[in-house]
Formats: C-alpha cells, structure tokens, sequence
C-alpha cells in the first residue's frame, strides 16, 4: 500500500512525519448533517469525509492539536460524537509518524485506549517510558469490528516497539485499519488539502473552520487559531509509567 512520504511538522522537536487524527463513526449510527451539526456546536476545525463504504469520517486540523473549544483534539472531539452513536467508534492519532494513539467507545463508553509511545507526547518528562500502552485492548477492538480472529496479530502489532529509525506509526495504523475493516486511506490524511492517492478528492470534503464554511470560515478560522496553537490538548495517557517507579505496575494499579 502506498504510504505519504514524510514531511516536517510544525511541532517543536524537530522530528519528520506526518501528524494527523481522525475519528471514525459508522455512517448507520449518525447521519451527516448530526455530525455537522455537532462539530459547528463545538467550533470544530477539519475536514468531514462523505458517507463512503459504511463510514464518517471527521479528520481533524491540526491533526495532533487542538482542534474545538474546551482544548479538544480529536480524541476528545471524538468522545464527544460517541455519545450519539449506538455502535462503535474509534478515533485515531498519528503524532510524526512517531507516535500512534487509539481509543475506542461503543454506545458511548470508552471501552480501549492504547499509545504506542507516551514519551512523544508535548511536555512529557524525560524519564516516560517508551513502551506502548494498552495493546491488551486488541481483543476488544477485534470484537467491536466483529474481526474475533484478528485479536492475536492485533496484539502482536500493537505490542510491537518499531524501530523509529525504519518504520513509520502509518504504517502500523495501516495494517490495523486493515485488519479490523475500516478505511485506510486514513494514513494519508497528512497529505491534505493536497490530493491523496486513495479515499475521496479534496472537493468532496466539507472544509471546516472554527465550525464555519466559506469566507466566514476563513476569517473565524485564523483568529481562533491563533488562539489554539499555544495550547495543546489532553494527553492520550494522562499519567504515563515512568522508569525506576515501579514500571507498568505503578501506572494499571
């Protein structure tokens, strides 16, 4: 499968990926115009998908900032769309291809979690431990996607420490997207408002700037991002496992 080159982000440490989430919401749970409406609610920033193969899909601008009032980013906006929708939903964040984070709902209660490497996050401290968190949920997202043979190479895959020096998070989102049937032209949503290699065309997407389309969009848009970009939304982990502080142990119990 084709994967985006990787670009530099406008974060601060430097590093070379693309930086982009999204939520995933199935299309017979919620309709578009309950979506929209939700996300001009919140004054939400991004793009919104059609209706293709069975799904919504709401990608979020800056993908790995903040993206609605109340310091959302997409995981949050996400949260905030799963208390209308029956079935499952599950947002997803990709941070320079260096980080992936997963959380998932169904009817509304989160139900997985998972980051692949809570010490990516802005502001982490030095002694966050690298390794990822949460891959015990793989049997959960199996079942939410009816995929019950997939839970095995799902944990495997999200256990996995990529050598960040090779492999890239898209890569590891791919395959995920693929094993549980969900669409995976989401690993080049780095790449818009430029055209993608598989998905919808830019045109089919709404555009949508603090909640705004059009010209109304474009000046809202740039005041409110301003704003935004000196904040930084909720970390996927919120108190991370650090070194020589009992490990894992000390963060689960």
């Amino acid at each position: 499968m084709y994967l985006p080159p990787p670009t530099a982000s406008s974060t601060d440490d430097g590093a070379q990926g693309h930086t982009y989430g999204a939520a995933i919401i199935p299309a017979d749970g919620i309709t578009s115009s309950e979506v929209m409406a939700a996300l001009r609610g919140i004054r939400f920033s991004g793009w919104v998908a059609p209706p293709r193969d069975g799904w919504l899909v709401v990608i979020g601008d800056p993908g790995g900032g903040v993206v609605a009032d109340g310091r959302r980013g997409v995981i949050e906006v996400a949260a905030l769309l799963a208390q209308e929708v029956p079935g499952p939903l599950l947002a997803v964040r990709v941070r320079r291809d260096r980080q992936l984070a997963l959380v998932a709902w169904r009817a509304g209660e989160e139900v997985a979690r998972y980051c692949s490497d809570p010490s990516r996050e802005p502001g982490a401290d030095d002694d966050v431990l690298t390794e990822p968190i949460g891959a015990e949920h793989a049997v959960t997202l199996a079942e939410l996607w009816n995929q019950p043979d997939a839970a095995e190479p799902l944990t495997e895959l999200l256990e996995d420490e990529l050598d960040s020096d090779s492999v890239y998070e898209s890569e590891r989102l791919g395959r995920v997207l693929r094993i549980l049937g969900l669409p995976a032209w989401l690993v080049a949503a780095g790449s818009l408002p430029r055209a993608m290699p598989t998905g919808p065309r830019p045109a089919e997407f709404v555009r949508l700037r603090a909640g705004r389309t059009g010209i109304e969009g474009r000046l809202l848009g740039a005041i409110i991002r301003r704003v935004r970009r000196r904040q930084d939304p909720p970390a996927v982990i919120v108190d991370p496992p650090k070194g020589g502080g009992g490990g894992f142990e000390s963060w689960m119990f």
